[in-house]
């Protein structure tokens, strides 16, 4: 397998197949197949195959995928088999949130480190996390060996902490701010943008009850 022929689209199914062998695991079903798993996520079950066969060769004709084996292959996969560090900027109530959720998540990313260049919030506690200022940032990561950087700050101030970011030696940026970031080809960026989901999922949006200007033919 050579990691340059995996298309973006096959690692970003990755998680969602993670997600439903972990839950047919927690009813302790042993095997799946790849028409069960193509029901469950509404997709073809040629193309569920093709994704795992390129990492290897994980399931038995006849009998299908060992579930418990196959959430461990792909976790290695992920690497979320170790434990990955993880920054936040921004500690709003989107910074809050997100640190909520982490702190109850199973995964093997934890967010260990919080910062933020509002005085108001320096020092206050974010489950166990306090707060620091942006001042310690590249100290920090280097000390924890943190590899992966969240942006929660406003559009205004994401490209600044990007840079920090990247200064400090983060592979990785997941960003929620609205915003376009610059970011080194060696640094990789995924962008969380609420808005644009919103805007694009309203195009799907039924006709009726939609107010459409008539055109006007006089």
């Amino acid at each position: 397998m050579k990691q340059s022929k995996i298309s973006e689209a096959v690692v970003r199914r990755l998680p969602i197949y993670l997600q439903v062998l972990n839950e047919l695991h927690t009813r302790d079903v042993q095997t799946v197949s790849s028409q069960e798993l193509g029901v469950k996520l509404d997709l073809n079950p040629a193309q569920i195959r093709k994704d795992l066969a390129y990492f290897g060769d994980f399931g038995r004709k006849g009998v299908g995928y060992d579930v418990f084996y196959l959430i461990e292959k792909i976790r290695q996969i992920l690497k979320v088999d170790q434990t990955i560090k993880v920054a936040l900027v921004g500690a709003g109530n989107l910074g809050h949130a997100l640190c909520n959720y982490n702190k109850y998540s199973k995964d093997n990313m934890k967010i260990t480190a919080v910062f933020d260049v509002h005085p108001g919030k320096i020092g206050s506690d974010i489950n166990n996390l306090k707060v620091l200022p942006m001042s310690e940032l590249a100290t920090v990561v280097a000390e924890q060996k943190i590899r992966i950087g969240i942006i929660t700050v406003p559009a205004p101030e994401a490209q600044n902490v990007a840079n920090q970011f990247v200064e400090a030696g983060v592979e990785g940026i997941l960003n929620f701010a609205p915003a376009i970031l610059r970011v080194p080809e060696s640094v990789r960026i995924h962008n969380a943008d609420f808005t644009k989901e919103l805007l694009s999922l309203a195009y799907y949006l039924a006709s009726e009850g939609v107010e459409q200007n008539e055109p006007d033919l006089d």
